[in-house]
């Protein structure tokens, strides 16, 4: 294998409080990046119809996101109503709904109802304040990889030992579609790391990060010796 003449796939992670601020970055997302996670969690509930239909000719490029506060997320409206938003958006078919192992583990009815709409589920599980035993980690992506093959387990690193806990998983991810990093200063190489060990993209940003140690797109291609399209 050439790891030269690989080519790595990168998801820009967008959080806009419009929907035609969604649409307007979105365009410009997807000129640079191969997917595009949009956080419908910064957006107000009733918006969120009304973007689906505006950004639906490029939801199969998207990753579609609705994180609970609990889960370090936005969304202000309780349980019920995120459910049910959740199953909204399974109806517009996108690349991936991601789908907290928590909440599956909590709503057999949802998993169902995604299973029925055929809708590709990423499976994630975010952990903010630290990383997690090397066992206590394969035993969590063992469980989710039960909901989906695509699974995302994120950690946050406050040591480069934390980020190597995170890319061993790698080793035994299987036929699964693993993408697994860690958060922060620490873990930013393991944004990059992860790429080369088989993730089928990384999270970036177009220039003001999401998320704790989030490079910019530009900056992952330059790392990849990629161009911008």
């Amino acid at each position: 294998m050439d790891i030269r003449r690989m080519k790595y796939k990168t998801c820009i992670s967008i959080a806009e409080n419009t929907p035609y601020k969604i649409k307007y970055t979105l365009n410009i997302a997807l000129k640079k990046s191969e997917f595009v996670e949009v956080r419908f969690d910064f957006l107000k509930t009733e918006q969120i119809p009304e973007t689906l239909e505006i950004i639906k000719k490029d939801l199969n490029k998207v990753v579609c996101t609705l994180r609970p506060k609990t889960e370090g997320g936005k969304f202000s409206g309780n349980e019920k109503e995120r459910i049910a938003i959740l199953k909204l958006i399974a109806e517009y078919n996108p690349f991936l709904l991601d789908v907290e192992f928590n909440t599956l583990k909590k709503n057999t009815s949802l998993k169902k109802y995604l299973n029925s709409t055929k809708t590709k589920i990423l499976v994630s599980w975010h952990d903010f304040k630290k990383t997690p035993k090397s066992t206590d980690l394969r035993k969590k992506m063992n469980q989710m990889r039960k909901f989906s093959s695509n699974v995302k387990i994120v950690s946050t690193a406050k040591s480069t030992d934390d980020s190597t806990r995170m890319l061993e998983l790698y080793n035994e991810k299987g036929n699964t579609n693993l993408i697994s990093f860690a958060m922060g200063d620490f873990g930013r190489i393991s944004r990059i790391l992860c790429l080369y060990l088989g993730s089928p993209y990384t999270y970036v940003s177009l220039g003001r990060a999401i998320a704790p140690g989030q490079f910019s797109v530009d900056e992952v291609k330059r790392i990849t010796n990629l161009k911008n399209k």
